[in-house]
């Protein structure tokens, strides 16, 4: 399994062979939810494949889109239901900035990632957020604030965007 301190940037923002990444991932999703016991059924598998596709996040209506045309239903519950499972999860993270989901790319690893986001082509990179969290942690202690979550979301150019500009 791929270590989820490396740097997913390189991955997201670069040339890579994307076929092993989204294997990757949907193998390491396969065997955490054996883990859990838990199953993806047909549904929750495309919905997964369908964010595994490319290194971006697509709201829930857009991956409802593509299930209807593949058959699964046009009702929203359709895609709400699947992207509440598999964020429940942990094989999606729901980028509150957008309003949308992208696929974990570490779902075989308990991981507390951060997002940088291109604003422009909508690639999402997550990066290994720890040493943020643990930051936050601190200072929001040093105000006898008790953090119990944060999602780090970075919002700007991705390398490709940034050179066009």
């Amino acid at each position: 399994m791929t270590d989820p301190t490396a740097s997913a940037a390189d991955t997201a923002f670069s040339p890579h062979d994307h076929q092993a990444c989204e294997s990757r991932a949907l193998e390491e999703a396969l065997e955490r939810l054996a883990s859990e016991g838990a199953r993806l059924t047909p549904v929750r598998r495309r919905t997964l494949e369908i964010l595994l596709e490319s290194h971006r996040a697509m709201g829930a209506y857009e991956i409802l889109d593509r299930l209807a045309e593949e058959g699964f239903g046009r009702q929203p519950p359709v895609a709400y239901r699947a992207l509440e499972f598999l964020a429940q999860h942990g094989l999606v993270h729901r980028l509150q900035r957008l309003n949308a989901f992208a696929a974990c790319l570490h779902p075989g690893h308990e991981h507390t990632p951060a997002f940088l986001i291109c604003r422009k082509c909508d690639k999402v990179a997550e990066l290994p957020g720890a040493r943020i969290r643990d930051v936050l942690a601190e200072l929001a202690a040093e105000s006898g604030f008790v953090m119990e979550r944060s999602t780090v979301e970075v919002l700007g150019l991705c390398p490709a965007c940034a050179a066009g500009d």
